[in-house]
């Protein structure tokens, strides 16, 4: 069974989530006796894409279109049906990110294929064909058993660690069936941050709230984050009152991390933001409140002046380093 794999990049580099949705997809041709195909669109160096081949893809199609660099999810979605059915693809696999929630429900209705968003283990077809996920904001999970020939899935970034192998892929040009009349939306500028780890992809975060009194504290966060090499996030109110920008905002209505270790200082750990981070491997939390909600989340917690504490524990972080 052909499994097709969307790779997405940014600025002509692989995202780190679509190695984990490579790997996810070569796992699940392996398991069916299939082939894993990736296929990646816009401008992209060559050693990028056989670099996928590290994870699993077998081969790589390369839409090297400049018009594609710039992700526009019906012109995407077009492209990757028709490499879908040049390959006779019956599972088409995406990371569960801006892109993938854009896309993956376009090409899903153009091949009237059941979708499954957010994927957290590879499928059980013992019995059917089940995939795994989270529902509830991370509170219970679903089974849900796709029933139609072709198939889609999302998978939920962070949930499986890339396992990089010498392995290589062959790379093939593809030609994108696309036309001017297809881009009917116009990007007239990009902003993106540079020098950081986007947060979704991030592996340690270390985020405030407002328990640290002032943007002119965030030097505590900054500190602790460059120590442990983490990226750094905030509570809502945070970004709401202009201390920190909003790119940084994790919970309901901003940004879903799931990192391996996530650390809370001074957030009381409302249910919004809770639905933001609770996919996280280890919470650690630290307030001064004992009954702040945040520690009945935590995997670990320090109750104390995060003035106090969060100094001490860089330092520690440092000593250890060393």
């Amino acid at each position: 069974m052909s499994v097709l794999i969307f790779a997405d990049q940014s600025q002509g580099k692989i995202k780190k989530a679509a190695f984990e949705a490579v790997q996810y997809g070569a796992k699940l041709a392996r398991q069916s006796g299939g082939t894993a195909t990736a296929i990646v669109l816009g401008e992209v160096d060559n050693a990028e894409l056989a670099a996928l081949g590290n994870y699993g893809a077998q081969k790589v199609l390369h839409a090297a279109d400049a018009r594609l660099n710039d992700i526009d999810s019906g012109v995407a979605a077009k492209v990757i049906v028709a490499a879908a059915n040049q390959e006779d693809a019956k599972i088409i696999i995406f990371s569960h990110n801006f892109d993938g929630r854009a896309i993956a429900p376009r090409v899903a209705a153009r091949l009237q294929a059941g979708l499954v968003t957010g994927a957290i283990a590879l499928p059980d077809t013992a019995n059917g064909f089940v995939v795994k996920k989270t529902v509830f904001s991370g509170k219970a999970f679903a089974n849900i058993n796709i029933t139609s020939d072709k198939k889609v899935i999302s998978v939920m970034p962070n949930t499986f660690t890339p396992e990089k192998t010498d392995a290589t892929a062959t790379v093939m040009p593809f030609q994108a069936a696309v036309n001017d009349a297809d881009f009917r939306v116009k990007v007239t500028s990009v902003q993106t941050v540079s020098g950081e780890v986007p947060l979704t992809e991030a592996e340690t975060i270390v985020s405030g709230g407002r328990g640290l009194k002032g943007p002119e504290n965030w030097g505590l966060v900054e500190d602790l984050a460059k120590a442990l090499g983490a990226a750094t996030a905030c509570s809502r109110p945070v970004a709401d009152s202009g201390w920190r920008p909003h790119h940084e905002h994790v919970g309901q209505t901003g940004l879903t991390v799931r990192p391996n270790l996530y650390i809370a200082i001074g957030i009381s750990g409302a249910i919004q933001h809770l639905a933001g981070v609770n996919g996280s491997k280890v919470i650690v939390v630290i307030n001064k409140d004992p009954e702040a909600p945040f520690f009945k989340a935590a995997d670990y917690g320090i109750v104390g002046d995060a003035f106090e504490v969060v100094p001490k524990l860089t330092e520690a972080v440092k000593k250890l380093k060393q």
